[in-house]
């Protein structure tokens, strides 16, 4: 029941996030390269995200059990006080041992599953350090830790290594606020809600203090840790706006893109110059939007590992990337992984089975772009940006592990002379038109036996205006 509260609660929360994100004016990036890099990611469309820290020990919610705010969706022991359990969340750094780590193994797999970028937590709020930063002692190479003497310690390094050799574009997501700084949280007073717990204005020095030790932490993912082409910052609460907790964004993102050219940065929540794409959490706009975006998920209920959590099914997952990809976005599906290094089974699966269908259907997404009218009952319409092919793919049902023998298509008017194919079928199909549609025969070998399940996709080889 907790669990499922905590599923309804985090939702309820990113609805209203998106409620607020829908009327920020959006900034287009006028740098060239960035320009050139949002396209080159608006073509990729699959993301492979991970969550992974101490934290990860226990099946704790990210982080945010350390986070004194009164809220439902923050679970922790009650039995002891919140000083203790502090204290026991940062001892977690000396029992993280996560021996089964692979990364090879999670570059293979996420390319077996159709992913084509990869976005890792460098540092999430509780302000651990997957990476051999300088700035602190709090961190998976510290000599407290016991994988600091492990080949692979340097987890980040090694991840954006493996994935990079894979050709997957590469994003550091980082975290802006740092619940374990001295200079975020001080010692000298009571942790509060998630945000810095001094007077910025009566304490600059202590602002100032944070400001470079965030600057310099970013300057090592860019100057560390190979081709860097996202900057994926979360904590929009980290803004001038609020509080004046302003970390100096045009200073950061002069010294990331002097080091990485062409950097995507996602100061998400926050709007502005800044946000060069947005990121709706576990929500898929109704509309497209006018401006990149990509729409972040779970795999299960829980952004981090949590044993015995609930997962979505394939179908629904390749139902939601297909939804996404039709409305111009992008689709960054996250799993927790656990305390050892694994990946859980059931992220696994997920994973293999999203690849078999992505396997056939890549074609209609990957480098497509949104048509007119994206989504009819079933069919959602996708558009190669460079060949002008369409492809109507057919969402099925969940009683329906075959396609119809029949598919009507209402909003397109294929071209004369145009050919109608099937991905994963050889062959050109039957079609004829039908008052205002088309209706396309599919063969009955395809339909007995199909040669994926979930979504079949229809491509249309040329299509005119519709009349």
């Amino acid at each position: 029941m907790r669990k499922v509260l905590l599923s309804v609660i985090l939702v309820g929360w990113s609805i209203l996030l998106y409620a607020q994100y829908e009327g920020m004016e959006y900034y287009r990036e006028q740098d060239p390269a960035v320009q050139a890099k949002l396209e080159q990611w608006q073509d990729l469309k699959f993301g492979f995200f991970v969550h992974w820290g101490p934290y990860s020990q226990k099946g704790y919610c990210e982080s945010w059990t350390i986070c004194s705010e009164d809220v439902d969706w923050i679970q922790r022991d009650t039995t002891i006080s919140y000083d203790e359990y502090y204290r026991n969340y940062v001892g977690l750094k000396k029992t993280f041992n996560p021996v089964k780590f692979n990364p090879e193994y999670w570059a293979d797999l996420a390319k077996e599953a159709g992913m084509k970028y990869f976005v890792f937590t460098t540092k999430h709020h509780d302000g651990f350090c997957m990476w051999d930063t300088r700035e602190t002692d709090y961190k998976i190479t510290s000599e407290e830790c016991p994988f600091h003497t492990a080949p692979n310690a340097d987890v980040v390094k090694e991840l954006f290594r493996a994935f990079g050799e894979r050709d997957f574009m590469i994003g550091a997501y980082f975290s802006k606020p740092d619940w374990n700084s001295p200079y975020y949280w001080s010692d000298r007073w009571q942790h509060g809600d998630r945000n810095v717990n001094y007077k910025i204005k009566e304490h600059p020095w202590m602002w100032e203090k944070f400001c470079d030790f965030t600057y310099n932490q970013v300057k090592e993912l860019m100057t560390g840790y190979r081709n860097i082409d996202i900057i994926w910052l979360d904590g929009g609460w980290v803004a001038p706006e609020n509080r004046g907790q302003d970390i100096k964004m045009d200073r950061i993102v002069d010294m990331a893109r002097g080091y990485q050219p062409g950097l995507i940065v996602v100061d998400r929540w926050v709007g502005g110059k800044y946000e060069n794409y947005r990121t709706p959490e576990q929500k898929i706009p109704e509309k497209p939007w006018e401006y990149p975006w990509e729409t972040c998920m779970t795999m299960a209920n829980q952004w981090s590992y949590l044993p015995g959590d609930k997962y979505k099914s394939t179908r629904e997952l390749v139902h939601y990337l297909v939804d996404i990809v039709s409305k111009g976005g992008n689709f960054l599906l996250n799993v927790g992984v656990d305390g050892n290094g694994e990946i859980p089974p059931e992220g696994i699966k997920i994973m293999k089975e999203m690849g078999a269908w992505m396997k056939v259907n890549g074609e209609a997404i990957y480098e497509t772009r949104p048509i007119a009218p994206y989504k009819e009952a079933k069919i959602c319409y996708t558009k190669h940006k460079n060949n002008g092919k369409v492809y109507a793919i057919y969402l099925n049902d969940e009683d329906e592990p075959n396609p119809p023998s029949q598919i009507m298509l209402y909003s397109i008017n294929p071209a004369k002379g145009a050919k109608i194919s099937l991905l994963g079928y050889k062959g050109n199909l039957s079609y004829k038109r039908v008052g205002n549609g088309v209706l396309v025969t599919l063969p009955p070998s395809f339909v007995k036996n199909p040669a994926c399940g979930y979504a079949w996709a229809l491509c249309v080889s040329g299509v005119n205006d519709k009349e």
